[in-house]
Parts: structure tokens; sequence; C-alpha cells
């Protein structure tokens, strides 16, 4: 039965991160938050908070979407990807990446995705088996306790600007060595039941994402100065940062996900690969 809720503007999750800016830099612009209730978060609090209905629409990690996609649909023009380094994806090490068989590495709790491609890399890449622990979301860098951490975010970034000693490897530039694929990290996804009983909101959303990405494409060098006068980043790094993302989800960036969804599988990080259902046909596929 429709309750109150259904009255309520949609729940829109946005992750507080700078891969991210540019996708919601043009919301802002258009003053297109008027019309949703955007909630910030993490991204595996947003995952979580997708999954229990308590959002509309989110990204999430991509290898969530492949546990949970009985329940989710995807929008198809938004991802967060690269082809090759990601730069705010790292594995920060004491050891060379070959000498890491049965040290320590943390991982952190703020990430999902990146988790399984690290396992993937060390693998397959490079015959490593390290020991895996949980770290806090908010880790930062290796403590005492680690002999590697995997970092992402704004976190990772301050390692890509200047690594302080330690060994620096970029999981995009590692996965397009191990498999020659793109990577989607993170994709929009929609609750089955929002984009089933509010169809026109959900357009509604769809549209106001592709115009402030249309928007954000076209002024990068702005949404870097801007975000340079409160980060800790030259525009000159951020603009190379954002060149660097992708945020579209055309035929090879789906070719790459199902790929990782294959490898994902077989060390039985997720049961199956699921199909890739979207709200609206993506270019190049039938409807």
């Amino acid at each position: 039965m429709a309750g109150k809720g259904y009255l309520l503007r949609p729940r829109v999750g946005h992750i507080q991160f700078l891969n991210c800016l540019p996708l919601y830099y043009g919301l802002v612009k258009s003053h297109a938050l008027l019309d949703i209730e955007l909630i910030r978060g993490l991204p595996t609090a947003l995952n979580e908070k997708l999954l229990r209905g308590e959002l509309d629409v989110s990204p999430i990690s991509s290898i969530e979407y492949a546990r949970h996609a009985e329940s989710l649909v995807l929008f198809p023009d938004f991802t967060v990807s690269s082809d090759g380094a990601v730069k705010s994806i790292l594995l920060i090490s004491r050891f060379p990446i070959e000498e890491l068989s049965g040290k320590r590495v943390g991982l952190t709790g703020a990430s999902s995705t990146s988790h399984v491609l690290l396992k993937l890399v060390l693998k397959h890449g490079y015959n490593v088996f390290p020991e895996y622990f949980l770290c806090p979301p908010d880790v930062n860098t290796i403590s005492g306790e680690t002999d590697a951490t995997l970092l992402i975010g704004d976190a990772a970034l301050h390692y890509s600007v200047n690594p302080g000693g330690f060994y620096i490897y970029d999981l995009g530039s590692e996965w397009k060595k191990l498999s020659g694929e793109k990577m989607v990290y993170a994709v929009w996804a929609l609750t089955r039941s929002f984009a089933g009983t509010r169809s026109a909101f959900s357009d509604q959303v769809f549209d106001m994402f592709k115009r402030s990405m249309e928007y954000s494409m076209e002024h990068l060098a702005e949404i870097a100065e801007y975000a340079a006068k409160w980060e800790p980043f030259t525009a000159e790094f951020l603009m190379e940062y954002f060149r660097s993302l992708r945020f579209d989800f055309d035929k090879p960036y789906r070719e790459g996900l199902l790929h990782f969804y294959r490898m994902a599988a077989e060390i039985r990080e997720i049961e199956a690969v699921p199909e890739l259902e979207f709200t609206i046909s993506p270019a190049g596929v039938s409807p």
C-alpha cells in the first residue's frame, strides 16, 4: 500500500569523494537539488541504505550490484570507471607487491568492489596470497599492524601526489595490465520498487544526472578550480584526475564489468554473473 513516503522527493545517494564531484556539480548549478533529497555517505554506507530501501537511487559498489541484482536496476549512462590508472584506488605497501604473500593487508571498510579487485590482482597477477583483514572506513594510511593497506577515495589521492616512501600500486592500472579490460568501480542503481512504482520520478532523476554530467564534462576546468579552493590539491592535479575517470557506461565498460564479474565468481565473491538490467536500454543494446 502506498504510504505518505511516496509523496516525498526521491532519496538520492551521493558518495563523499572527489571522484563523484563532476556528476553532482551540475546538479548544484541547475538547482536540481531542490527536487531531490540528497543523502551523503561513504560507498559502503550508501550500499546498505539502498539495499534497506532507505534510498531510492544511489551509486553502489559494482560488486554489490552483482550480489543484489534481483532487487536493483541500473541507470544506463552513469558509473565511476577508468581505462587504466584511477589514482584514487591504491595499494600502499611497505614491501614490493610480489613479496606480500603471508603479509597482513588491511582493506578499507569504505569500499567493496576494491576488495575483490585487489584479491584478483594479487592472485592472478602476482600469485600472492596475503592475510586480509578489515580496517575502519576512515583509514588513511598504513598502521603499525599492517604491511600494506588498500586505500580509496581522497585518502588514496594524497599518496598519488606524495608516495611517502611506500610502494604504490594503482589498481586501475593493475586491472588493465591483468585483464586488458576497462574497470567499473561503481554503478548508479535504483530499487526495483522505486523504478516500478515511481517511473516518472525515476526518469526525472535520470534526466537530472544526464544534464549534470553533460554540463560537468564541458566545465571540468571550472570544477577543478572550484575543488582546489578547499582540497589540498592543485587545480592542475584535479583536472588530470577528473580526466582519468570515466562516468559513462558504454559497451566496452559493460564488457569490462562482466569480465570482472566472471573472475569474481571464480573466486566465489559472487554466486553468479548477473545480467545488467537497465531502466532504459543503453546505446547498442536492443530493448
